[in-house]
């Protein structure tokens, strides 16, 4: 069987559909776990965690690679656990991380902001005003996000195979629609999208060896072979490029690592 990501926006009732769906398809439906499990793992304050995957950038952030180093450790985690068949992940920066995986449905629920504007009056005890000023601010904190570490619009609806509209549908009916496309036969695994997810979670783990050493970097895997690229001052770092070299090299799964640099001439 296959995996699915669900996205949504805040009171869209994608979390019920994520849980129904999982429960038909005997899937293990997974959200806020991996941010305890990262945060655990890595001793990183769950605060922070989530911060880093949803709140937009800062000036500071674009500077000191602050949240670069939590978003590896995320998608790490991730990975980790869609490696596995049969099942789904409901939650922030999950359909980012495995967008050319072609055996992943992915799913976008929508819901009317109006209905999203009731759920956030009753949930908070607050006016009208105030929920549709919440929901409006959440929106645009996770399209900047996106967009400043991706370079896309998570409203743009060519990102997902499905987009599904709960006001139009009931969640039922959004259940029956996903659990049906999960079963069609472009998403079921292939020898070569499961060798593309390892590669996947390979280059995560790779980058989760060497981010607290250079931030700036990338990382690409093709059948265990790492190709990380970044630059670097070549009187200051070389010896730090043959170091991450060898640490990449160490990483189980990888079988060969190597450095491209772009070497940078401090100016006098």
């Amino acid at each position: 069987m296959s995996a699915i990501t669900i996205s949504r926006g805040s009171y869209t009732r994608g979390r019920e559909v994520a849980q129904k769906a999982a429960e038909k398809l005997g899937y293990e439906c997974i959200s806020r776990e991996v941010i305890l499990e990262t945060s655990k793992k890595f001793n990183i304050p769950e605060v922070k965690l989530v911060r880093a995957i949803h709140d937009a950038p800062s000036i500071l952030d674009r500077f000191r690679y602050g949240r670069e180093k939590y978003i590896a450790f995320i998608q790490a985690e991730i990975l980790r656990r869609m490696r596995k068949d049969n099942i789904i992940y409901c939650g922030l920066a999950g359909h980012f991380f495995v967008r050319d995986i072609r055996h992943i449905l992915q799913v976008r629920i929508l819901s009317d902001f109006e209905d999203r504007v009731k759920n956030e009056m009753e949930r908070e005890k607050i006016s009208a005003e105030a929920a549709a000023a919440i929901l409006k601010k959440d929106d645009e904190e996770r399209r900047r996000w996106s967009q400043h570490l991706y370079g896309i619009d998570t409203r743009d609806p060519s990102l997902y195979d499905l987009v599904i509209n709960i006001k139009k549908m009931s969640v039922d009916d959004a259940v029956e629609v996903i659990c049906n496309t999960v079963q069609m036969e472009h998403f079921q695994p292939t020898e070569q999208s499961r060798r593309a997810m390892e590669d996947l979670w390979l280059a995560a783990e790779v980058k989760v060896a060497l981010v607290s050493l250079k931030p700036n970097i990338t990382v690409e895997v093709s059948n265990g072979i790492a190709l990380i690229k970044t630059t670097a001052r070549e009187s200051q770092e070389e010896g730090l490029i043959d170091k991450m070299e060898k640490i990449a090299s160490a990483v189980p799964g990888i079988q060969k690592a190597t450095m491209q640099v772009r070497w940078k001439i401090p100016v006098d």
